[in-house]
C-alpha cells in the first residue's frame, strides 16, 4: 500500500522546521556531531501499527546513513512491550527526529487501531466503513492511509475527487433536483455525483433525477431500512451522521452499502509508543 512521498516529504520537512526552527539548543550543545547510538521504538499498549515507513523517512531526512530496521510491519497487531523498530545512527539525528517520528506513528497507529476494531465489528456484513474529510489539517494523506491499514476504506480525499451535494449546496441551488441537474451539465461524465438526503421523499427525488450515490444523513434505523428497500441496486447508499461504535452493527444490518464515520480520524486516541536509546 503506497504513499505519495512527494506529499509525505513535505509534511516531514514542515514538521522538522516547526520543531527545530534554527538549532536544537539541547542536543547540538550536548552531543558531539559524530556520536552514534542505537534506539528502540516500543509499543506501550496493544494496537495496530501504521506509519513505519514514515518514521524511517523522518530519520533519513536528518541523516542519510541512519539505519531503521522494522520489527513488525504496518497492519500488524502488537502487544504492550513489543519492539516496533530499531534505529541506529548519529545520536543527534535520532534525538532531533524522535518527537516528530513518534507524533506521526502514534497518531497513525491510533487511527489504524480504531479502524481495525470497527472493521472487525462488521466483517460478517456486506458493507464498507469509510472515513470522511474530518482529518487533521496537513495530515490527511497519512490519516487516510492509516484507515486503510486498519481495514476500513477511504471516502474522497478532497473536494476535487467527486461531487457531493450537501445541505448548504442544495439550499444555494434551490433544491435537490435543481442542484443535480445544474451540476451534471457542468462536470465531466467520468465524475460521480453524491447527494445528501434527510428524508425518504428526498431519496426518491434524488434517484429520479439520477445520482450515483445517496448519503442518508442522520436517518434512524427504520428510515434506513426503508431507504434500502427503495434504493438498493439503483444507487449506492451511504449511511452517515451520529453513527457510533455501539450502533455500528445495527446500521450494517439495515443493508446500506457504505457507512461513513468521522470518528475514524477526528477523535481517536493516539497509540502510546515510546523511543528509548540503549
Amino acid at each position: 500500500m503506497e504513499l505519495n512521498w512527494i506529499l509525505v516529504d513535505e509534511i516531514i520537512r514542515n514538521g522538522l522546521k516547526e520543531d527545530i526552527n534554527n538549532i536544537d539548543l539541547t542536543t547540538d550543545n550536548l552531543v558531539d556531531d559524530e556520536e552514534m547510538c542505537r534506539a528502540y521504538m516500543i509499543a506501550k499498549e496493544d494496537g495496530v501499527i501504521a506509519g513505519l515507513h514514515v518514521v524511517k523517512r523522518v530519520f533519513e531526512t536528518l541523516d542519510d546513513n541512519i539505519k531503521v530496521n522494522f520489527k513488525v510491519k504496518d497492519g500488524d497487531k502488537v502487544k504492550e512491550g513489543s519492539k516496533v523498530a530499531e534505529i541506529e545512527g548519529k545520536t543527534r539525528a535520532i534525538l532531533k527526529g524522535e518527537r516528530l517520528a513518534l507524533n506521526l506513528i502514534q497518531r497513525m497507529s491510533g487511527i489504524a487501531t480504531t479502524a481495525n476494531r470497527y472493521s472487525e465489528l462488521v466483517k460478517d456484513y456486506p458493507v464498507k466503513i469509510v472515513d470522511t474529510r474530518k482529518t487533521t489539517p496537513g495530515l490527511r494523506i497519512l490519516e487516510k492511509y492509516a484507515v486503510r491499514i486498519g481495514g476500513c476504506c477511504n471516502h474522497r480525499y478532497n473536494l476535487s475527487e467527486a461531487v457531493m451535494l450537501k445541505d448548504n449546496h442544495i439550499k444555494v441551488a434551490g433544491g435537490i433536483r435543481e442542484a443535480i441537474l445544474k451540476i451534471k451539465k457542468r462536470i465531466p461524465f467520468t465524475v460521480k455525483v453524491e447527494v445528501e438526503v434527510e428524508s425518504i421523499e428526498e431519496l426518491k427525488e434524488a434517484i429520479e433525477v439520477g445520482v450515483d450515490i445517496v448519503m442518508l444523513d442522520n436517518m434512524n434505523l427504520k428510515e434506513m431500512k426503508e431507504a434500502v428497500k427503495i434504493g438498493k441496486g439503483k444507487v449506492i447508499l451511504e449511511a452517515s451522521g451520529g453513527i457510533t461504535e455501539e450502533s455500528l452493527v445495527e446500521v450494517a444490518k439495515t443493508g446500506v452499502d457504505i457507512i461513513s464515520m468521522g470518528a475514524l480520524t477526528h477523535s481517536v486516541n493516539a497509540m502510546d509508543i515510546s523511543l528509548s536509546i540503549i
